[in-house]
């Protein structure tokens, strides 16, 4: 046996991922897939770190919403940022924060409630990652800083266990952008069983935590 036949060998081997999900084919989340029919298309943009993140539910709600893009990225550019966007009115999911003046940027256009009436035309734009990490986002893409936002109306409070929310009110970026398409669609009850599949994907990542805590 030859010196790279005996390291081939011992190379620990790679483990299959589902093609659907990308997740180890163990940690596969796509029984949890809950396809909903939505007039609203969404655009989401997801931070690199966020790709393989085992919390991360953006590509759960990808899969689950048929109009819907996933692209990932930090800093876009501005040519391809501005055909994504275009042919729709957009709406940018996202407070409008003190903290964004801080950082020079301008503030957002008031939005237009008259452009709310059809919503097959419109577009919500979602930024997948942590609160730093969207905030950096933003900042690096004026195109993004140019769009109305869409503030959310009471929502419940978030069923995200399995991630240290950075205020009360946080919520996932599947709660964030379901809510969001209950709001702009005027419909509840279509989009809550993947809320409800939402809440599976949550239970399975804590079947995977908690024999971890139980050791230490």
């Amino acid at each position: 046996m030859t010196l790279s036949n005996i390291s081939s060998s011992l190379a620990p081997a790679r483990r299959a991922r589902c093609q659907a999900c990308l997740r180890a084919q163990a940690s596969c989340i796509c029984a949890w897939i809950a396809p909903v029919s939505h007039s609203v298309e969404v655009l989401i943009l997801q931070h690199p770190l966020e790709v393989m993140n085992a919390k991360g539910s953006a590509r759960l709600l990808h899969l689950s919403l048929p109009h819907s893009r996933l692209l990932t990225g930090e800093q876009f550019d501005p040519t391809e940022l501005a055909s994504l966007l275009a042919g729709k009115h957009n709406l940018l999911l996202y407070p409008d924060t003190p903290d964004d003046r801080s950082l020079g940027m301008a503030p957002p256009p008031v939005l237009d409630a008259a452009l709310l009436a059809e919503p097959s035309q419109l577009r919500l734009v979602v930024l997948d990652g942590t609160w730093r990490k969207s905030r950096k986002m933003l900042y690096l893409n004026a195109a993004l800083q140019r769009l109305p936002r869409l503030p959310l109306r009471a929502v419940p409070p978030s069923h995200y266990l399995i991630r240290k929310a950075q205020a009360p009110d946080q919520l996932s970026t599947l709660e964030a952008t379901c809510y969001a398409l209950m709001q702009l669609e005027h419909d509840t009850e279509r989009f809550a069983p993947l809320i409800t599949a939402f809440d599976g994907f949550v239970a399975q990542q804590l079947s995977y935590i908690r024999p971890l805590l139980e050791k230490d």
